[in-house]
Parts: C-alpha cells; structure tokens; sequence
C-alpha cells in the first residue's frame, strides 16, 4: 500500500478557505511520483532512460473538503497497466476529520523522449517487470 501524507499550506485554499479544486490535481502528481521513487522507478531515472509518462486524463470526484493546516494522507494504487497504459486510482482522505475528500484517477501511456508512444514490455522489461510485481501485490 502506498500512502503519502502532506500538511495542507495556506495558500492552496480559496475565498471559502478550503483546498481549491485545481490544487488536488497537484496532490495526486506529488503522491504518484512518491509512489513511483517508492517502486524503484523515479520519475528522474526513467526520464534519464529516454521513458516519458504523460498525463492523458485526470477524472475526480470531490467528496468532502480539507483545509487550511489539514493533513490529508492519499493512498495511491495501480489500477491497470498493459505496458503501453498505466492507470492510477487514488483516495485522498483528511486524516484530521477521517473524511475522504476525493477519489480519482489518472491514465498515462509511456512515450520515448520525442512523445512517441512505446510499449514498456519491449522496451524496457525491466521497468515493466517492476510495474507487474507492483500490480501482483496489490
């Protein structure tokens, strides 16, 4: 299971001093690439080796707000990988009220350094074996 935790900062709430929407957008990109370090598989390092990740589409269901000086923890899991897509699901949940303030996910291809789209299973088996164990184990 990989959780990341951070502390709500003031300025990411708006006039109705709660997180601004767009901000969780951000919260799920700081949790996946900790997930990604956790696996073995930084962002830096697979960037070194020619693998981009983009973001193709990001869907999010608000539930409950968090606030200012909150800390909210989120709780990050691959929901399909095919060695072309990857799929992650996440819960984003307010550790201080126990609410879950979203859930969502995002959908990414792998691509070489041109934004030409690759197969990880081909071109890099190593990475790919690491997403299958990850994937295997949860």
């Amino acid at each position: 299971k990989m959780i990341y935790e951070r502390k709500v900062n003031y300025y990411e709430t708006d006039a109705m001093k709660v997180v601004h929407h767009s901000n969780y957008i951000r919260f799920l990109e700081e949790a996946r690439i900790h997930s990604m370090d956790n696996m073995g598989l930084s962002y830096f390092k697979m960037e070194e080796e020619g693998v981009m990740i983009p973001v193709l589409g990001v869907n999010c269901t608000y539930k409950h707000p968090a606030k200012f000086d909150d800390v909210i923890e989120i709780d990050v899991k691959i929901k399909e990988y095919t060695g072309v897509k990857l799929i992650m699901e996440y819960v984003v949940t307010n550790k201080t009220t126990e609410q879950i303030c979203l859930t969502g996910e995002t959908k990414h291809c792998f691509t070489d350094m041109n934004m030409k789209p690759i197969s990880l299973k081909k071109v890099k088996p190593e990475m790919h074996e690491i997403f299958i164990k990850e994937v295997e184990e949860n």
